[in-house]
């Protein structure tokens, strides 16, 4: 089987990366050596509309594929893992429970 990732999909990969690049690596070690939240990092990322990446647009995700998803959280995790856990755990851990089991009004909130 021949896979072949989207030009939306590569578009994302770039983007993600280059914030990774300019945003995260070059706090990565004090990240870890002092055992801090990348707070100004994550909120930036979050107004790029990346934490809802699986979720539809009209429960304020961005309406992508679960690839892309994949996709960022690995280039988060290329310059620092603490970081693509982070999204991980947003995406899968704190939002889907609501996502799949919510109510509509739960939903609308994500």
């Amino acid at each position: 089987m021949l896979f072949q990732t989207t030009k939306k999909q590569e578009d994302l990969r770039k983007k993600v990366r280059e914030f990774a690049e300019s945003e995260v690596k070059p706090i990565a070690f004090l990240l870890d050596k002092e055992n801090e939240f990348p707070s100004e990092a994550i909120a930036k990322f979050a107004d790029m509309g990346m934490m809802g990446l699986p979720y539809p647009k009209e429960y304020g995700g961005a309406g992508a594929d679960v690839l892309s998803y994949a996709i960022a959280v690995e280039e988060l995790s290329r310059v620092d893992g603490g970081t693509g856990v982070i999204l991980s755990a947003h995406v899968s851990l704190g939002s889907y429970p609501i996502f799949a089991f919510g109510n509509e009004e739960q939903n609308r909130n994500i």
